[in-house]
């Protein structure tokens, strides 16, 4: 019998000892890495979100005082800049509430792969291995610190431009 034909019929041999238990405990490995990856990207979500926020309330804002700056070489009547800056001041809500909405959505899909998480450890390690994030901690999420400063800028830049630079507009 030739060496190559001696290693297959090891090779089938080992193919026969992989039992259902062993495809069982395969199957929850790659579960687990799906979990884990599938939490990484939701935590790494919070970032974009906030970059996306950054960027976009930068460009309105600089929008807006371009406008107000410009507005006599540019011809606008107070009406129209008055408008315009309303306007303006609606995209940034938009954005936020884009903002807001998505982060709130990627916390419950968090809390259901934690869920899943914890599930699957207490099938495959025992029973309290990793216990279930509580929601009374919410102060320590991260999460819960961008969802503050989003909605806490778009409160004071809709106060500063209402109470400030629209009754500057004559």
């Amino acid at each position: 019998m030739s060496k190559d034909s001696q290693t297959n019929q090891s090779m089938d041999n080992k193919d026969d000892s992989f039992t259902k238990s062993d495809l069982i405990q395969e199957f929850y490995l790659e579960r687990y890495k799906y979990i884990l990856q599938e939490i990484r990207s939701l935590n790494e979500n919070i970032h974009k979100y906030l970059t996306l926020f950054q960027t976009l309330a930068t460009a309105i804002a600089t929008a807006g005082v371009a406008l107000f700056v410009g507005r006599q070489q540019l011809n606008l009547t107070p009406e129209i800049t008055k408008v315009a800056l309303q306007g303006l001041l609606g995209l940034l809500v938009i954005l936020a509430a884009f903002v807001v909405f998505s982060i709130v959505a990627g916390i419950f899909s968090w809390l259901d792969y934690r869920t899943e998480e914890v599930e699957l450890l207490n099938k495959v390690v025992g029973v309290g291995f990793r216990k279930l994030p509580k929601k009374s901690n919410f102060w320590r999420w991260q999460e819960t610190y961008v969802l503050f400063f989003v909605v806490i800028v778009v409160i004071i830049i809709i106060s500063y431009v209402q109470s400030y630079i629209i009754p500057l507009i004559k």
